[in-house]
């Protein structure tokens, strides 16, 4: 099993954040960073990765919701194709982005239940047809989409998704039976 990666908190990049120490929230944990730690954070951005953060600035808009803002970001990047990979139990919401989306830019959707897999073939002892977020992220590469958008994916299958895809990954939603796929809630 690949071991995840985590940045002990020791580390030169353990206190990298990009606020101004006063706009962090109160009960976060931050020390003032150092100028060498500065530039060992600000070392881990290649250009492509500077290119994104600008085009990430560039979208934002005070009173904009975050489908504007990925609206926003698609024409600024000058994208023309984007994928959505998302749950059937959102496939109206699916729908309804795609529609939106189509507006300024081609879409190329799939659902997560794409050649429908026996759950037992990828889990032992699961029963049904499983997800497939790779195959989603599959499809979506074969279309030539340069970004791609998850929609209430699994967890987990969320992670398989991005690691797999080959476009830039944006979460639009997670999946939350409990708290209708909105799991701040969880922290109130």
């Amino acid at each position: 099993m690949t071991k995840l990666l985590s940045v002990p908190a020791d580390s030169s990049l353990a206190n990298c954040h990009p606020f101004p120490k006063e706009d962090i929230v109160n009960s976060c944990v931050t020390q003032p960073i150092a100028p060498n730690n500065e530039q060992d954070c600000l070392a881990l951005y290649d250009d492509q990765d500077r290119q994104l953060m600008q085009l990430a600035s560039a979208a934002k808009m005070r009173g904009a919701d975050r489908i504007e803002e990925i609206v926003r970001f698609v024409s600024t990047a000058g994208l023309q194709k984007v994928g959505i990979a998302h749950c059937v139990a959102m496939n109206r919401e699916a729908n309804a982005l795609e529609q939106r989306l189509q507006q300024t830019v081609e879409v190329a959707k799939v659902d997560c239940k794409i050649c429908r897999i026996p759950a037992a073939a990828l889990v032992e002892g699961d029963r049904g047809i499983s997800c497939n977020p790779v195959g989603q992220a599959a499809l979506l590469a074969e279309q030539g989409t340069e970004l791609n958008i998850a929609m209430g994916l699994c967890l987990g299958h969320d992670m398989l998704f991005a690691k797999h895809s080959r476009a830039p990954v944006t979460t639009l939603a997670v999946k939350d039976r409990v708290h209708g796929h909105n799991p701040i809630k969880g922290l109130e």
